[in-house]
């Protein structure tokens, strides 16, 4: 499918048809800060808690949203535009957009079956999806519905389990891995304990009563898993199934990773035959040796300010980074984007492609994969038109002569 051949009105958003209307419910979904306000609504407070929320006074999580501030735009009049394509390469696959979806583990806990409706949307979509090693879906049942997702694990500390795991991940049939490297302990999320969320999940009395009063959820997210399903359990950990979501085994299966080192990502290298990214790298150093340890391609991230608290935002090292690696190497980003323009700046400050996560999250709590479509049309809208009002045709023509830095007040 081609996003950009279908009516960018009010009314409409580029889908895989052009008589496609966005559904009653969602006509007031104008952005997606509309479906986090609606998720907010929606979700349950600790599992709203749990995809909002960022590690200790969440620094980073505001500034992922507050740097893109920084930059304004240089429009260009009278070009024509009227071809404009946002078709765009990275990896040896042709996309029909320069961003897809963000791995985001316990997806299943926000909307029912939320891992396969995310790949099964982005399929459609024709742009990538990232599946979470911290799903609640087998991997398998993902990859068959979308032969071209892309797999996130949180690699193992022990050798053999390591390659245990990417044997799995190869029977499966995904052709391509992301490992992600800023996990070495687990974070200080002091605001999931203020709301009650725990993993493992503590059923109480308070959770009850969260259940009760957000029925949609507990019907057609909760219990409809419950009984399609089953007990959740983390499924992708290892060569095994992991965990049920309620077991103290959880935290021993993820547990802390503070000894992997490069040589690790070697043997991760040497075993993987597919496409290798990494994800987490925020030092151009950093960036510099996973190039030379063959990775072929990186993605610019502090975990949506999950981990680290006071990490510097991703857009803000972005340049130095492209500029360590060279402008050929894919280097991606994700964290904090929101906008079209976000999308834009990005490419503009050397990035190859953008990744898009909580915002994904919450338009599938709210209204599944149909709300996933509209998410990904109200992105593909905003950017055709901001490619228009710029005066570019191709996202790869944006560079960062469109863009000046103002100094924001203190």
């Amino acid at each position: 499918m081609r996003l950009q051949d279908y009516p960018l009105a009010s009314h409409t958003v580029p889908h895989a048809s052009a008589s496609y209307r966005i559904p009653r419910r969602l006509k007031h979904i104008l952005s997606l800060d509309d479906f986090e306000t609606a998720a907010r609504r929606f979700l349950p407070k600790p599992i709203f808690a749990y995809v909002s929320g960022g590690a200790e006074n969440e620094r980073s999580l505001r500034a992922n949203l507050s740097d893109f501030d920084r930059y304004e735009w240089l429009g260009r009049a009278f070009t024509d535009t009227s071809q404009r394509s946002l078709d765009t390469s990275v990896l040896g696959h042709r996309y029909a957009a320069p961003f897809g979806i963000a791995p985001m583990g316990i997806s299943a806990l926000t909307a029912f079956e939320g891992d396969l409706i995310q790949t099964r949307a982005a399929a459609e979509a024709n742009i990538p999806a990232i599946m979470s090693g911290s799903s609640l879906m087998p991997m398998e049942k993902i990859v068959q519905a979308n032969p071209d997702a892309w797999f996130q694990a949180y690699v193992p500390g022990e050798e053999q389990k390591i390659v245990a795991l990417l044997e799995r991940v190869h029977r499966a049939g995904f052709k391509t891995l992301v490992v992600t490297a800023d996990v070495p302990v687990s974070a200080n999320r002091e605001n999931l304990i203020r709301a009650r969320f725990s993993t493992p999940l503590k059923p109480d009395l308070s959770l009850a009563w969260e259940g009760l009063t957000h029925p949609r959820w507990l019907m057609g997210t909760a219990l409809r898993t419950l009984v399609r399903h089953g007990m959740p359990h983390f499924e992708n950990s290892g060569v095994k199934r992991g965990a049920p979501i309620v077991s103290a085994n959880v935290m021993r299966d993820f547990g802390a990773r503070d000894h992997l080192n490069w040589g690790h990502l070697k043997l991760i290298r040497e075993r993987w035959t597919g496409i290798l990214v990494v994800k987490g790298i925020l030092d151009p150093l950093d960036a510099q040796k996973a190039k030379q340890a063959g990775v072929d391609g990186i993605i610019v991230s502090n975990h949506g300010g999950r981990q680290l608290d006071g990490s510097v935002s991703p857009i803000s090292v972005l340049p130095e980074i492209v500029q360590a690696v060279g402008d050929l190497y894919p280097v991606m980003i994700d964290s904090g984007f929101r906008r079209g323009t976000d999308i834009l700046v990005a490419l503009a400050l050397g990035a190859k492609f953008v990744f898009v996560g909580r915002p994904m999250n919450y338009a599938g709590a709210v209204a599944g994969q149909p709300g996933i479509k509209h998410a990904i049309g109200i992105l593909a809208t905003e950017l055709s038109r901001n490619m228009a009002l710029l005066g570019i045709s191709r996202p790869a023509e944006v560079s960062a002569d469109r863009l000046r830095v103002r100094r924001l007040q203190d």
